[in-house]
């Protein structure tokens, strides 16, 4: 199932967030959203995921979620929003509760994810339990639980410091080799962008329009820290949003 974004344009009363976004999101890809603060990333998220509707434009999905999605459009937040209360597998049931599936089905996809994500040793821990990676590989299993053709992932990683960050990357990369998935990945890294989007979209300062958009044809799992490739495309990244970063953190301390 594609993503289609056509004409997106929004505004909270008098300030005009979003202006004319066109985008296709392909399936099997992962499209990294980047730019200044302020400029809608999260905005155009809510969008995709339906939370929200723009002032102008529409959001449409071109052809059928894969067979078997419990849920076409999952989210993946900064903070894990876990219950305390239940355990990891717990936390993963509460998403196949409201669906028709049998005790057996839904032990199944608990068990497939939990081993995909490398968490079956702790199916039994509680949240207070683990570390911060650890609750966001939770919260990946969990979205993965409802089988989504697409992902749409706030900023998943800037919670985490950079050593974990790294660690869930390479689990990240891990999970789309063997299996791949489609993903909206809002993330104000450009070092993430990089290491995980196919496509780079960069949004300009508000209100947010497409400034650039970049590919990487490199394969996710030949993606290492500090290749010169990478490296090079992160700088390039940097130099097209520099005064634009530079720009929307002025508007802001000048209200």
């Amino acid at each position: 199932m594609d993503i289609k974004l056509d004409e997106i344009s929004h505004s909270y009363g008098s300030v005009e967030v979003l202006r004319n976004i066109s985008l296709t999101i392909q399936q099997g890809q992962i499209v990294c959203l980047v730019g200044p603060s302020g400029c809608g990333k999260s905005t155009l998220l809510r969008f995709i995921g339906g939370l929200e509707r723009p002032t102008k434009g529409e959001v449409l999905q071109i052809g059928s979620p894969p067979k078997g999605s419990l849920n076409p459009l999952t989210y993946v937040f900064q903070h894990f929003a876990l219950l305390p209360w239940r355990t990891v597998e717990g936390n993963i049931r509460l998403v196949l509760e409201g669906h028709k599936l049998s005790r057996g089905e839904t032990d199944a996809i608990i068990r497939d994810v939990l081993g995909r994500t490398r968490l079956t040793d702790f199916a039994m821990a509680l949240p207070k339990q683990l570390s911060g990676g650890m609750k966001q590989r939770v919260a990946i299993a969990r979205a993965l639980a409802v089988r989504p053709a697409v992902m749409l992932m706030d900023e998943p990683l800037s919670a985490l410091d950079s050593q974990t960050r790294e660690l869930l990357m390479d689990d990240l990369v891990d999970l789309w080799t063997r299996q791949p998935f489609t993903s909206v990945y809002v993330t104000h890294n450009l070092n993430e962008a990089v290491r995980l989007g196919h496509r780079i979209v960069v949004l300009s300062r508000r209100p947010g329009r497409v400034h650039k958009e970049m590919q990487i044809d490199m394969p996710l799992s030949q993606r290492r820290l500090g290749d010169p490739l990478l490296e090079a495309k992160q700088a390039e990244l940097w130099e097209l949003m520099r005064d634009e970063a530079m720009a929307a953190d002025q508007e802001l301390v000048n209200g």
